[in-house]
């Protein structure tokens, strides 16, 4: 996976003022765009599309105070149909307009060259399982949230304490399926993973096939092989550092990669007020 994403820094210097055709690199590396773009944020810590537009902007301004082009010729050569649209990207990443830095020479904010190496970790072994497991029914309240990657989310949280509390016993009754109790679902995630973008979350149960859910939000998940990460600790800090090393330390050394689908947070145990908790979280995956 290391080579693979080095590869792709390399392919977006090469075509770095063209249209970035993602799946088509990803098949070239014998990967899917899917798991390409989870890793690159998940290791990069900022998704593709960001990464390639600071990128270009770097290497624009250098264009911009080297003042060998009119400022129109530059914008077009990066991608870009006017001045305007031009400068408004520039600035989103500078900090100023094309003709500031032009007079001045700055200021400039360069986004160097991105290059992953391996660094030898994983003394302590990660509690994980990897299943082929059948259809998925998941049944719950479901609602739009963006996507917060360190600490509580609280659009989350609102929308669970929203719930009435018989509603919570409801879901409880219902639960009948794997993974087994309250389940917390993210779908339709942004593949980038780019924080404030909107996913799909639901809380809610595993139910079995047939069971009567009015009144319930459902998500149907075809049946697949999972790979599933136990954590235990303080909620959500230790949960998040489980997330964040499947992408550093268990993708790059096992033979699986990520395919669509949700993932998901299945609670098994945790304190009254949620200070720790013992999590599964559930991530569908595929022979790589």
């Amino acid at each position: 996976m290391i080579g693979a994403l080095n590869r792709l820094v390399d392919v977006v210097e090469q075509q770095l003022t063209d249209e970035l055709d993602v799946a088509a690199v990803a098949r070239t590396l014998g990967t899917t765009e899917h798991h390409l773009r989870r890793m690159f944020s998940s290791l990069a810590g900022m998704p593709l599309s960001e990464y390639v537009r600071r990128r270009r902007m770097t290497v624009a301004a250098a264009e911009v105070v080297a003042g060998e082009d009119d400022l129109l010729t530059i914008a077009v050569r990066h991608g870009y149909g006017s001045t305007e649209a031009f400068g408004r990207a520039f600035r989103s990443v500078h900090g100023a307009t094309p003709g500031d830095v032009r007079r001045s020479g700055g200021p400039l904010r360069t986004q160097p060259q991105l290059r992953f190496r391996l660094t030898v970790e994983g003394s302590t072994p990660m509690d994980t399982r990897v299943l082929d497991h059948p259809a998925l029914r998941l049944a719950g309240h479901a609602t739009r949230v963006p996507l917060v990657h360190h600490g509580v989310n609280p659009h989350i949280q609102q929308h669970v304490a929203a719930i009435p509390p018989e509603e919570h016993q409801r879901l409880k009754a219902l639960s009948s399926g794997t993974p087994p109790g309250l389940l917390s679902v993210s779908d339709d995630v942004d593949p980038d993973g780019r924080e404030g973008t909107e996913l799909t979350y639901l809380h809610g149960v595993a139910v079995a096939s047939g069971t009567d859910v009015a009144g319930l939000d459902e998500i149907e998940v075809p049946a697949g092989h999972w790979a599933v990460f136990r954590s235990s600790g303080p909620h959500p800090a230790t949960l998040q550092e489980t997330w964040a090393a499947t992408a550093t330390e268990w993708f790059p050394s096992n033979p699986w990669r990520l395919r669509p689908g949700p993932s998901i947070v299945a609670y098994l145990d945790r304190a009254e007020d949620f200070s720790t908790a013992t999590c599964e979280l559930w991530l569908p995956v595929e022979r790589a």
